[in-house]
């Protein structure tokens, strides 16, 4: 949306910024991320009353008549809108019509093209390969807020790829809500499929993954995955619950035990590779031995970093309708007892580093530092040092810094 707008003469400004023109994206996934969307549609009419703010996302795309209800959004765009966000804005200004633009997307076939995405004020390009979901998990709206699985064309993503690396790129994400699924909708293509011929790419240097369901973790699809040199070796695998009961209840579609193998066979083929997931706490009905039983696998495996979330119900999904919900102090104390876990795996991970070379491509200056990621997404700064940003480097590690490293070009 930024890049269209740039390219139609307007001009992008920080949020907190006066604008004429406020764009909320919206998120659904949880109540409390409804909540944040409707404070920030009202946040910016307290910031210019005048302003024009449009409310676009997934929230408005499951909620139509509560978007309709609340007078500080002018105009309201659905999902595959999103596109013609230019002619939306045109026509609102001349007819001021605040009715929305909303089509249905669970019945939508094929993927929304948006062209090449080659704006992006990080020094990595996220491409986004497939969109909607098919899984339908108990706590999860997303499926009716984005729709089936539907896959992006190979052609399209190297196309908008190679742009971003002729553009001095070095890194892309791969990303989508459920990028596993790619290519399910398409004749003979997978996402490793995808993965082997982005890895083509001549001067891109990096493909990193974005979050991964853990049953595409075969031996078949990491076999030919690590023969890609240009893979990061961070994998995001999202767990949500070590406990088998729960992980039905959530319908997840797998066990710890096949949890625990996708584990292995990336800890055999990658040998430093750092392993991140999700973890939701207070599930409807998860008891104290369940709780215990998850927090006793996550133990077990010893991820790099865990995002631990309370459960929070979400109108429209079955679990919100489920018995057995869980206090908020309850919720409270089981997250702080993960994210003490998480805490103490990470500081342990990084301290292995320390005295060794590490490859960084650096991102960002921090007041002294300059910043940047390891291809296993450990975070490395070093001071003065007259860098530009999108360089990769060695760096050899003098220590830890909480959870970041700090380290010295060689």
């Amino acid at each position: 949306m930024a890049q269209k707008l740039i390219e139609n003469g307007f001009k992008i400004i920080d949020f907190n910024e006066r604008a004429d023109i406020y764009i909320i994206n919206t998120c659904t996934v949880t109540n409390m991320a409804d909540r944040k969307s409707r404070q920030m549609a009202r946040r910016a009419k307290q910031l210019n009353k005048d302003a024009i703010v449009i409310a676009v996302g997934c929230y408005v795309q499951v909620a139509k008549t509560e978007i309709e209800k609340i007078e500080e959004i002018d105009l309201a765009i659905g999902n595959n809108e999103k596109n013609d966000i230019v002619e939306y804005i045109k026509q609102y200004l001349s007819e001021n019509n605040r009715s929305g633009h909303i089509s249905e997307v669970l019945n939508q076939k094929n993927y929304l093209e948006f062209g090449d995405i080659i704006y992006t004020e990080k020094t990595r390009a996220v491409i986004k390969v497939q969109d909607g979901c098919d899984r339908f998990c108990t706590y999860c709206i997303i499926p009716y807020a984005r729709g089936r699985v539907r896959s992006r064309s190979v052609e399209s993503i190297i196309d908008e790829i190679q742009k971003n690396v002729e553009k001095g790129i070095k890194e892309v994400v791969i990303t989508g809500i459920h990028i596993a699924s790619y290519g399910k909708d398409l004749d003979n293509t997978t996402l490793i499929d995808l993965l082997e011929k982005i890895n083509e790419i001549k001067d891109l240097k990096r493909i990193r993954l974005g979050s991964l369901e853990p049953t595409l973790i075969t031996e078949e699809f990491v076999t030919r995955l690590i023969k890609l040199k240009k893979i990061c070796n961070h994998f995001h695998l999202s767990l949500q619950s070590g406990c088998n009961e729960t992980l039905k209840r959530m319908n997840r579609r797998y066990t710890t035990e096949e949890f625990e193998n996708s584990v292995r066979i990336l800890r055999e083929k990658y040998k430093e590779v750092a392993l991140t997931t999700d973890i939701i706490v207070g599930f409807p009905g998860e008891t104290e031995e369940e709780f215990l039983q998850t927090k006793n696998f996550l133990e077990k495996i010893k991820f790099y970093k865990m995002h631990i979330f309370k459960y929070s119900q979400r109108r429209g999904t079955k679990a919100a309708e489920m018995k057995e919900q869980i206090s908020a102090e309850t919720k409270e104390k089981r997250s702080r007892e993960l994210l003490e876990l998480s805490d103490k795996n990470e500081k342990e991970y990084l301290d292995k580093y320390i005295g060794k070379e590490v490859k960084v491509l650096f991102e960002e200056q921090d007041g002294d530092y300059i910043k940047g990621h390891t291809p296993n997404y450990m975070m490395v700064k070093v001071e003065n040092y007259p860098i530009i940003e999108n360089e990769i480097c060695n760096v050899y590690i003098i220590k830890r810094d909480e959870q970041e490293l700090i380290g010295k070009i060689k």
